[in-house]
Order: C-alpha cells, then sequence, then structure tokens
C-alpha cells in the first residue's frame, strides 16, 4: 500500500535538513538505499518501528511526519 505523498516529501525534506543522503539515512536505520528510497517515493509503507527510528534520526514528531501537524507544530484536523 502507497503512503500519502505527504509523507515522502517530508521524509525526503526532513532527510535534507539533516544533511544526509539516503544511502546515509539508509545506514543509520539498519536498511538498504533502496528500501529507504521506496519510502521517500511513497512506495511502501513505513512500520510502527521505522517511524519511531525515523523520528528519532531527524528530530521530527511522527504527527509532523505523517502531516497530522504542520512543522510549527500546529495540528492540520
Amino acid at each position: 500500500m502507497k503512503l500519502p505523498a505527504i509523507v515522502g516529501m517530508r521524509l525526503k525534506e526532513s532527510r535534507k535538513a539533516a544533511n544526509l543522503t539516503q544511502k546515509q539515512a539508509a545506514e543509520a536505520l539498519g536498511i538498504l538505499q533502496p528500501a529507504y528510497a521506496r519510502y521517500e517515493s511513497g512506495a511502501i509503507q513505513l512500520d510502527y518501528a521505522k517511524l519511531v527510528a525515523i523520528c528519532k534520526l531527524y528530530g521530527v514528531s511522527a504527527d509532523y511526519l505523517l502531516g497530522i501537524e504542520d512543522d510549527a507544530g500546529t495540528k492540520n484536523y
């Protein structure tokens, strides 16, 4: 099942803000770069453990990555 486009976009933005390549991010998460690229493209869903690991890696909330809140912490509902 595909991820909503916002998730892939926020993953990419967060990775770039952390000054990491896809390969570096993948290595930090213990996965291969092609798998990480599929997260950013929305081709595959994040499981809970990967979502938590990515939030910790980039210092962002799950609500932000999932599009529930914006970068200022304002809820989008």
